[in-house]
């Protein structure tokens, strides 16, 4: 597809990249403007940034940003005993149209680094058009004070899928699901998941034919994932595994971006074109409003 291997790269790197200029129709939005507002933003939330990643195609024609993130101060419970898993914010941003902009929390594995993004989570994927760099800031914003409250759920989930028994055949099958109808795993991926179910990586504290273990093992895959897939493959992934292995095989057709989701309490009215900002607010009160949690 023309794309170039990505690769990590440092924060003044995507900083400094020239941006492309593709006429009125096309807002670009910088990958600067995205970094200093997403360092800003976990800053008023009251996070702090554990590490930071980048990565990017040669050009850096797409972007993407990882953050290990945990709250300053919590009064949650669960929160505070969680072991195995960080927090994690991330998003993805391009210059060439491949794919719009995306942010999300989601969570990281503490022993290797794999990630973890649901679906009802990544809220927010803008086109570049109008005022796309404004949107940005706001959807930014409506992610992080809702951090809390997603991580949560992704603890829930890890703990749920350390309950359920995979046998071999059932993980083949399922690693054959990704690879032929859900097109998630490509065959480099697909041999990096054959290796670790046969001598894995990691000691993920679980038993080897539990849905935790499979789930490591794809999502170690993934890591090798384009940046401009990285996080919907993480999300769609999670989906799947919900899905088929908690949701007693629930249609994966269910599962839709900017839907409510009445276990957080949180309600997606928004629509990919359809967002409602007022203009003239400014960017101290926009920190505000994270810093508040409202």
């Amino acid at each position: 597809m023309g794309y170039k291997k990505p690769k990590d790269v440092t924060r003044a790197y995507l900083e400094n990249t020239p941006l492309p200029n593709h006429g009125k129709s096309y807002t670009v939005v910088s990958h600067k403007s995205v970094i200093d507002n997403t360092l800003a933003l976990l800053a008023a939330g009251g996070f702090t940034i554990e590490k930071e990643i980048y990565r990017a195609n040669m050009n850096a024609n797409v972007a993407q940003g990882i953050y290990h993130i945990y709250p300053s101060q919590t009064n949650d419970k669960d929160i505070s005993a969680e072991k195995e898993l960080g927090m994690m914010f991330a998003w993805t941003n391009s210059y060439d149209k491949s794919t719009r902009f995306q942010c999300a929390v989601g969570a990281y594995v503490a022993v290797c680094y794999n990630g973890m993004i649901a679906g009802d989570m990544m809220n927010f994927k803008r086109k570049h058009t109008g005022s796309a760099d404004y949107d940005v800031k706001v959807h930014l914003a409506d992610q992080i004070k809702n951090a809390e409250k997603y991580y949560k759920r992704i603890i829930a989930d890890k703990n749920n899928l350390k309950s359920v028994g995979l046998s071999a055949c059932q993980q083949a099958e399922l690693v054959g699901r990704l690879f032929i109808e859900e097109d998630l795993l490509d065959s480099q991926q697909m041999s990096c998941v054959k290796s670790e179910l046969d001598k894995p990586s990691y000691d993920y504290e679980t038993a080897s034919t539990s849905a935790w273990s499979f789930y490591n093992h794809v999502t170690h895959a993934l890591k090798k994932a384009h940046p401009r897939d990285w996080l919907s493959d993480q999300q769609n992934f999670h989906d799947f595994m919900t899905a088929n292995c908690l949701n007693n095989g629930l249609n994966l057709n269910a599962f839709e971006l900017n839907t409510d989701n009445t276990d957080l309490g949180i309600t997606m009215s928004d629509t990919d074109n359809a967002i409602e900002i007022d203009e003239d607010i400014s960017h101290s009160i926009l920190v505000q409003d994270v810093y508040m949690g409202r």
